[in-house]
């Protein structure tokens, strides 16, 4: 079932009917100030000539102002337009788990929903569309439960190279699809100027007729780190700290071996017919596309992955399979894919050409100022920036010792190896090198993991007794290197945040 058949049986169908008290003394003095409106008066105001209006609670909301700037995107919000987006948020329950949303919402509040018209609240949920949702490790840091949205926490993300799937961060934007393996075929396409058949494997098929290709990768999610710029000014997104990012030995079918299966599709005929995306479409109704360059290489290493980690890919991150698109943003590495299309567009959808996965500039607070045309021509987030972050010591960490073992992950998009980590302790103004241990021994134009790395300082006399601040900064093989502070790639979205990482530690002087 697909998520808009769950929304359609959740909130837009009959909501069971209860008993429910009539508005108390307190509510309707409360009330007092505001208009009441009716649910067909609100049901009228579905434009911006007229006005976008919609109800959450007991509440009346002129969002007309507010569509652009929402980051699920204008088309997403336009659905609830004249009516209730109570049911919406009920998929969408990051509003309800943050304050943020209500605090946006409220002073757009117009009125109030004639008592008459509220909806009674369900006693139970037997229709929770997460219900189907797998269960999870409890060690994970949970920024929301449905959909989930968890990380690594700091702890653990070093215990090993690659990533137990168990403890792999979770990035989902709706219920977790259940696919059957034994029914599922995955269509090949092209849109209507490619001139290409379309064809349809099985998970069989992908298995027996093409060589299996592995590739170890680190997906890393744009808003890793989102914290530091939300010490900044609060961004919109969730909070994500340093645990958004995971790496995985991946199996399955080479994308490039797939399109150019019977000839298919060769760089010569994508070239010729101006094909330049490919677009993963997902049985969560998310879409997103790579530059054909990328699909096509020979050495970009896109997979269609059926296994990670030497095991069955997990329900929770794809099964029966899902797009591996090394040194990309992880947003485009499309899980429980069911069609690939080759295009001349990238894909459609507020998480490639909507304002989810773009950079603006630090200036901007408000997406307001923007036609959606506009947005559109902003490019979308594919490989991402060199970034390092700091594991050891933590923050607030009583060092006891003359020396502080200092430790953590490295990571640039595209492939580029890291080359040098740089730390410091006494704030960034003397700098030390630290060693490249486990993915240091990547091709440097291929390193699609992160690597990991240590230094042991010797604390200056100056510092004995005092707090000092740990800090970090990683060289790729571009010679890329971290920008010094967040506020100089502070954006709206809270995006690659990949400025020098500190920690403030303490020496205890015995």
């Amino acid at each position: 079932m697909s998520y808009f058949s769950r929304l359609s049986r959740v909130g837009l169908a009959a909501v069971p009917l209860i008993h429910f008290s009539p508005p108390s003394k307190v509510w309707c003095e409360e009330q007092k100030k505001y208009q009441i409106f009716t649910k067909a008066q609100v049901a009228e105001h579905t434009t911006k000539e007229k006005g976008i209006w919609v109800t959450y609670k007991d509440g009346v909301y002129d969002i007309t102002d507010f569509i652009n700037s929402h980051p699920g995107g204008a088309e997403k919000i336009l659905l609830a337009a004249g009516k209730g987006i109570d049911p919406f948020w009920r998929i969408y329950q990051q509003h309800i788990n943050r304050p943020s949303a209500t605090r946006l919402l409220e002073p757009m509040r117009i009125g109030t929903l004639d008592p008459n018209d509220i909806e009674p609240k369900p006693c139970d949920d037997d229709d929770d569309p997460f219900a189907m949702d797998p269960d999870r490790c409890p060690g994970l840091i949970f920024h929301n439960n449905k959909p989930c949205n968890a990380e690594i926490p700091p702890a653990l993300i070093m215990d090993s190279w690659c990533t137990p799937n168990d403890l792999w961060f979770v990035r989902h934007h709706h219920p977790v699809p259940h696919i059957d393996g034994e029914k599922f075929r995955l269509l090949i396409s092209g849109d209507s100027t490619a001139s290409i058949s379309p064809i349809s494997l099985s998970l069989t098929d992908l298995r027996e007729r093409f060589p299996k290709g592995e590739v170890t990768t680190t997906i890393q999610c744009g808003g890793n780190r989102r914290v530091g710029m939300n010490t900044i000014q609060e961004t919109s997104g969730i909070p994500w700290g340093p645990g958004a990012i995971s790496t995985a030995k991946f199996s399955g079918v080479k994308l490039r071996d797939v399109l150019m299966y019977s000839g298919l599709l060769t760089p010569e005929r994508a070239q010729a017919t101006g094909i330049k995306h490919v677009i993963f479409y997902g049985a969560d109704d998310m879409q997103a596309s790579v530059p054909i360059e990328k699909a096509l290489s020979a050495y970009g290493d896109t997979l269609i992955a059926y296994e990670m980690n030497d095991e069955t890919l997990p329900v929770e991150h794809g099964y029966p399979i899902r797009m591996i698109v090394p040194g990309h943003v992880g947003v485009r590495n499309v899980k429980w894919v069911q069609h690939i299309k080759v295009s001349k567009e990238e894909a459609e959808g507020q998480w490639q050409r909507g304002t989810a996965y773009k950079g603006f500039n630090s200036s901007v607070r408000s997406f307001s100022q923007y036609k959606p045309e506009q947005v559109e021509k902003i490019a979308s987030i594919q490989e991402q920036p060199v970034n390092s972050v700091i594991m050891r010591p933590v923050k607030d960490q009583q060092i006891e010792l003359d020396s502080v073992l200092v430790s953590g992950y490295a990571y640039s998009g595209g492939g580029r190896g890291i080359v040098r980590v740089d730390v410091s302790i006494d704030d960034g103004k003397t700098w030390h090198v630290a060693e490249l241990k486990e993915g240091s021994e990547q091709p440097l134009s291929q390193a699609w993991a992160w690597t990991f790395w240590e230094i042991d300082l010797d604390i200056p006399e100056e510092l004995v007794g005092k707090d000092f601040t740990v800090v970090c900064k990683a060289t790729d093989s571009a010679y890329n290197v971290q920008p010094e502070s967040p506020e100089s790639i502070w954006n709206v979205r809270g995006l690659n945040n990949t400025s020098w990482d500190r920690v403030k530690v303490k020496h205890v002087d015995d």
